[in-house]
């Protein structure tokens, strides 16, 4: 019952950001297709620095950033830094801790990435648009959620944590993706300096250093150092998540006993006009000081940042890239090849790669289905994992950056396979889910 509840507390916070992303989409196409169109393109255009004598830390190559470049690859970081500790948290005590809980969502993703894949790479093998073959791997775990609290409690437990998991080794995947295939030039003096501070954060965790600035000055540092490298930055904040202590300061049995301690200097009031003496004031400050210890680094800045990632940084990252302009210089709709080639990977590829894969583990008996779920809802769920809007978008600015007609066509492709496939995920688990007096939660 408190797991569901802790789920019901996520799912409810993503789809209020969910509601943003979708308003910030809408907004950018809207104004993509009007008058202020070229005024929304100069804007990302913009120079950001950030100086301090002759060193500009917002800099590439000696070369300033633009606003565009610094949402992409600054804001981004950010994004993926809590996606990094989102996946330490999984792999440490959630459902990627052991063999047996991760084998249906790593099976299932790995499906999910695979099929897609292979549909793009048979539809544009040997075209300009075969650059794209990353972009319908992704599933956007925000929008994704935010479709299942619309079918409130009819969705059982184990169906939110197979989407959770499956969605947390597809981030996995498109992380790789991105080192991989979309890195420049190498600068090794870069990448050991780098390796260098990786390693004094690594060797600070296990001597059991919990200073929350000390890795966010360390992310920081390695940022900067993978921008001038050639490796794209937002790896930086994966890398330096995956340091971050997973362990509190103090153990909670400490932290009860220091609760208990302090709390007998606070006098009981039933209003709220009370003046402390300074032992008082100290015993709250210890409080406060012992309550922060019994939390771990990873779990604090995780519970920090989710808030100016999901209503901040996204929101503008979906505004700055769904800019569509759907109409080409002859006013006809502006799709291609690139288009249906996304659309497809990520509406037909995701459902049957990740169904296909899940029947495969389970009917080879390695694992089996959790309560609640069914192949029916389980095909409901499939569907939601062609929401790929988020890393998807990121992927096609990394892949179509300098050709502005096929990253519209790119764009156009996830924006229409994101929207059916959350439709047809909805009216699957709406047909197939128990009504409210049949419910499991």
């Amino acid at each position: 019952m408190l797991l569901n509840k802790t789920f019901r507390r996520i799912v409810d916070f993503q789809v209020s950001s969910s509601i943003l992303l979708m308003i910030a989409a809408l907004l950018a196409i809207i104004i993509a297709n009007s008058p202020l169109n070229e005024l929304y393109q100069s804007l990302w255009n913009h120079k950001i620095s950030f100086e301090i004598g002759d060193f500009n830390f917002f800099s590439h190559a000696g070369h300033t950033i633009t606003l565009k470049d610094f949402i992409s690859d600054a804001l981004m970081a950010v994004f993926f830094f809590v996606v990094g500790l989102e996946i330490k948290r999984e792999i440490m005590v959630g459902e990627l801790s052991s063999i047996k809980k991760a084998m249906l969502p790593v099976v299932a993703a790995c499906g999910g990435m695979i099929v897609p894949v292979l549909i793009f790479f048979f539809m544009t093998n040997g075209t300009d648009a075969e650059k794209g073959l990353a972009i319908p791997m992704a599933t956007d775990i925000a929008f994704a959620l935010g479709v299942l609290t619309l079918l409130g409690k009819r969705v059982p437990l184990s169906l939110k944590i197979f989407l959770t998991a499956f969605a947390v080794v597809d981030d996995i995947g498109g992380i790789l993706v991105i080192a991989i295939f979309y890195s420049s030039h190498i600068e090794m003096m870069y990448l050991v300096y780098s390796a260098v501070i990786v390693a004094i954060l690594t060797i600070s965790n296990i001597c059991g250093i919990k200073y929350r600035w000390l890795y966010a000055l360390g992310c920081a540092a390695v940022w900067y150092l993978f921008m001038q490298s050639g490796v794209h930055a937002t790896i930086a904040g994966v890398i330096v998540a995956l340091t971050v202590p997973a362990r509190p300061k103090a153990k909670i049995g400490m932290y009860v006993q220091s609760l208990h301690e302090s709390i007998k200097d606070i006098p009981v009031c039933k209003t709220n006009r009370i003046v402390l003496n300074h032992q008082q004031i100290e015993a709250l400050h210890n409080i406060k000081s012992a309550t922060d210890d019994a939390i771990s680094p990873l779990q604090y800045l995780e519970e920090f940042l989710h808030r100016p990632v999901n209503y901040f940084i996204m929101p503008l990252f979906a505004f700055a890239n769904a800019g569509v302009t759907l109409t080409n210089a002859d006013g006809n709709i502006e799709i291609g090849l690139l288009t249906g080639a996304v659309a497809l990977g990520l509406i037909i590829g995701k459902f049957v790669g990740i169904y296909l894969f899940t029947w495969l583990v389970i009917k080879i008996g390695f694992t089996n289905l959790g309560d609640g779920m069914t192949w029916k809802n389980l095909s409901g769920i499939c569907m939601l994992g062609g929401i790929g809007f988020t890393v998807s978008l990121f992927i096609a600015n990394l892949s179509f950056g300098n050709n502005e007609v096929m990253l519209n066509q790119a764009k156009m492709g996830v924006l229409l396979g994101t929207v059916l496939s959350g439709i047809i995920g909805y009216i699957i688990l709406s047909k197939t889910l128990p009504k409210e007096n049949e419910q499991f939660a």
